[in-house]
């Protein structure tokens, strides 16, 4: 992975057709996404329970692109060299997951991946000013983590941008997380953010059989945000 600020779509395949992974990753890579997103989660740091490394393994041939692995759980540490192994690219757990995010993500990146720092909308960036020279990326949550499809918090938007000027020239990305519409994409990516992941907001519409509206879904963020 080569940093740049260009903006980057990431589906979450949350949205995707559980039965049919493979083929749905390949329908949004044919369509034009630039990263994969994968939401881990436990049923016990959030309300929900999706993936585990296995998983991670199986779609990992699938993907050409960036697997970009969200771990939603609680403890992390035991797990990042098994997701490691199943092929993630940038890793990112949550400030709110554990007591000592300093050496959780000394850990992911000594497992080789790019290390992703996730905070929840009631969490400040202030917590974070000495963490910064140790992520790749910053995953701000636009909604409260656990379920799709739920409402954009707006409040996050001025989050964004207390995040941005904190990071000044590292080489960091501001990836968004949740309610990303071609509605609220152009509010995010002004305030700093360069990462967003959608679900429905990409999923709506299509299918492996018909993955065209895929290709719509993401050509409307673009558009959006190009303004």
């Amino acid at each position: 992975m080569t940093f740049d600020r260009s903006l980057k779509i990431a589906p979450s395949i949350l949205s995707a057709d559980f039965a049919n992974f493979g083929k749905e990753i390949e329908a949004i890579e044919a369509q034009g996404c630039d990263w994969v997103h994968v939401d881990v989660m436990d049923g016990h740091f959030v309300p929900n329970l999706t993936f585990g490394p296995p998983l991670c393994a199986a779609i990992r041939k699938h993907i050409n692109t960036v697997m970009d692995v969200h771990l939603m759980i609680s403890p992390v540490d035991p797990y990042i060299e098994a997701f490691a192994e199943a092929g993630a690219d940038v890793l990112t757990a949550h400030l709110e997951a554990g007591p000592h995010i300093h050496r959780t993500l000394q850990a992911i990146r000594g497992a080789g991946c790019k290390a992703g720092l996730a905070l929840n909308p009631g969490t400040g960036v202030e917590d974070i000013d000495y963490l910064l020279d140790m992520v790749d990326l910053v995953c701000v949550m636009t909604v409260n983590p656990g379920f799709g499809g739920q409402k954009f918090i707006h409040s996050q938007i001025e989050k964004v941008r207390k995040l941005r000027a904190m990071i000044g020239d590292r080489p960091i990305h501001i990836e968004i997380d949740g309610g990303v519409t071609p509605e609220t994409a152009p509010l995010v990516v002004e305030a700093g953010a360069d990462v967003l992941v959608a679900g429905s907001a990409v999923f709506k519409g299509g299918s492996v059989e018909n993955p065209a509206p895929y290709g719509d879904n993401m050509r409307a963020i673009r558009e959006a945000v190009k303004g």
